[in-house]
């Protein structure tokens, strides 16, 4: 099986060297430990929350707000703003950028939605982070280093998937994401069983995206 790779758009990057300390707390940093950011907004969410863990893999930075916006990159409010908003904070600017070079570099080589029906009508995420970082190891309350399958399609399609990834290999939920997410889309993260294995992520992860390209292409059986 071999999925299109759709590419993510960054829209905007933006560095705040010096920020307002009222600006740092109202996105949910410290200014007694934080005080430059980093903004991003991108038209694929899922894609940068797994960016936003990988910067904290480079750099001394932490995630301070990541939040989809309602109804996908398709229903924006403006030109720049995509499907998310990542805020990143650290105690100095040059760990902003080495923060931002790394979320760039993730959404335009690794983290990506796929083309499941070969018209892009239906895409699917089937990421497996091979070694979370602390951000994403903070929200599954898992330990940094741990494997994690991050799967995401729309309502049906992520439905059948994930039940054909929880009977494809060694793996328990972490965390389900419902339909209706702020997207319409709906997710889970999964881990194996057994601490620390990844191939039962993968292979989760591949049972998930092969369904979700059944579904696409025979939605009614």
């Amino acid at each position: 099986m071999t999925l299109e790779p759709i590419v993510p758009t960054v829209l905007s990057v933006r560095r705040l060297p010096h920020a307002d300390p009222a600006m740092i707390r109202a996105y949910g940093g410290d200014p007694t430990r934080h005080t430059s950011l980093g903004l991003v907004t991108c038209d694929q969410d899922d894609p940068t929350y797994v960016a936003l863990d990988e910067a904290t893999k480079h750099a001394p930075i932490d995630v301070i707000f990541a939040r989809s916006f309602y109804a996908g990159a398709a229903h924006a409010s403006g030109r720049l703003s995509g499907e998310i908003l990542g805020v990143i904070a650290a105690a100095e600017p040059e760990s902003i950028d080495a923060g931002l070079d790394a979320l760039v570099r993730c959404l335009q080589h690794d983290a990506c939605f796929y083309d499941a029906d070969g018209k892009a009508t239906v895409t699917v995420f089937p990421h497996v982070i091979t070694s979370l970082g602390e951000y994403l190891a903070r929200e599954a309350q898992l330990a940094v280093g741990e494997p994690l399958a991050y799967l995401v399609a729309p309502p049906m399609e992520a439905s059948i998937g994930l039940d054909a990834a929880l009977k494809a290999a060694a793996v328990r939920v972490v965390k389900v994401m419902t339909p209706p997410t702020e997207t319409n889309f709906a997710a889970a993260w999964l881990t194996g069983i057994d601490p620390g294995d990844l191939p039962a992520c993968e292979a989760a992860a591949v049972a998930f995206a092969a369904a979700v390209v059944d579904v696409a292409n025979a939605p009614k059986r």
